[in-house]
């Protein structure tokens, strides 16, 4: 994309913001233990969702504003049977961003080459196991297969470099921190792993439980000689190289060692709220913007404009987690987007 063009989205912080998560869906074809119950149903009404031109539009103006790069999140992004099109139309944008896509992978055998033709250029992969029993327990869906198919797709559609994002849970699958990182290396997978955050739906978080980026790289240091590369910048993984590289691993340790400091995300839920911090308390509404019939076309893109201005100005120094006084989100991870 070459030199990063100057953001018109900075906080009091001086913080700039060029990375916009853009959920299209809530919706999610499994059903990960740390982010919903099995039987979970208590999804946004489908005409609160926003269309593919809303989600255009939204998407057109932040670009406008700085905004380089585009993650389509869900739920679980493919699911929406529009998502090539959404991908298409955003490449196609006068100030196209880069595109990438997090996924659980179970669609991409039939969607990387489709995917990669629109203007996709990688996908994210959340994989927390490589046994398919297990996998079955953790997800409560028969499909790990489907999983491995679809990550094999990606990297022959060169949807390049394949990030895959594991989350380890004590006494559940703490075992695998090892075998997981032997098996991304041999298959040319960029691991990461992510500390467990309070955003299940059914509120059952609990930091005493969670697995540290510490304890994790303590596991990995019995079996790797992992060196931490020196730079990191935005990026939320502090990444380390693997045996002398070229393989890295990489660990986002958004509880224990937060990294908002350097923070340049923002979001948009899949029902149109703009939301500064994953761990927000509160959201600005651009769906209403979108469909009032009474102003122009011009004045909606400047209220769009505002409305991200005026989010970004209210943003927090940090996500408040490790604050005695923290309240987790009302939304669950699957409405708010990765």
């Amino acid at each position: 994309m070459g030199e990063l063009r100057m953001s018109m989205l900075v906080d009091t912080f001086n913080r700039a913001h060029r990375d916009l998560r853009v959920s299209i869906t809530d919706r999610c074809n499994l059903r990960c233990t740390y982010c919903m119950p099995p039987d979970f149903s208590d999804w946004l009404p489908g005409d609160h969702l926003l269309s593919v031109d809303e989600l255009l539009l939204v998407i057109e103006v932040a670009t406008e504003q700085g905004i380089e790069n585009i993650r389509l999140t869900g739920g679980e992004p493919l699911v929406r049977p529009d998502v090539v099109e959404i991908v298409r139309r955003v490449k196609a944008l006068p100030l196209a961003p880069k595109v990438s896509l997090t996924t659980n992978a179970l669609r991409l055998t039939e969607l990387a080459q489709p995917l990669a033709d629109a203007g996709l250029e990688r996908v994210n992969v959340s994989l927390d196991t490589l046994d398919r029993e297990r996998f079955k327990t953790l997800t409560f869906r028969d499909r790990f297969n489907d999983v491995i198919a679809g990550i094999e797709a990606a990297q022959r559609a060169g949807l390049t470099p394949l990030k895959v994002n594991a989350v380890l849970m004590r006494g559940v699958n703490d075992d695998e921190a090892i075998p997981l990182l032997r098996h991304s290396v041999a298959n040319g997978w960029n691991l990461r792993f992510i500390e467990q955050m309070p955003l299940d739906a059914q509120g059952s978080w609990e930091r005493a439980e969670m697995i540290s980026a510490a304890e994790i790289l303590e596991l990995l240091s019995a079996e790797f000689d992992l060196v931490a590369v020196p730079t990191r910048g935005s990026a939320p993984a502090e990444e380390f190289t693997v045996d002398g590289g070229p393989m890295t691993v990489g660990i986002i340790a958004s509880v224990s060692k937060p990294f908002c400091a350097a923070c340049d995300r923002l979001r948009l839920t899949a029902d149109g709220q703009i939301r500064n911090c994953l761990f927000a308390r509160d959201e600005t509404d651009v769906r209403a913007t979108l469909r009032d019939p009474s102003i122009t076309e011009a004045e909606r893109r400047d209220r769009i404009a505002r409305l991200f201005a005026s989010s970004v100005l209210a943003k927090l120094p940090g996500h408040g987690i490790n604050d005695p006084s923290f309240i987790q989100p009302d939304r669950p991870m699957s409405a708010i987007g990765g």
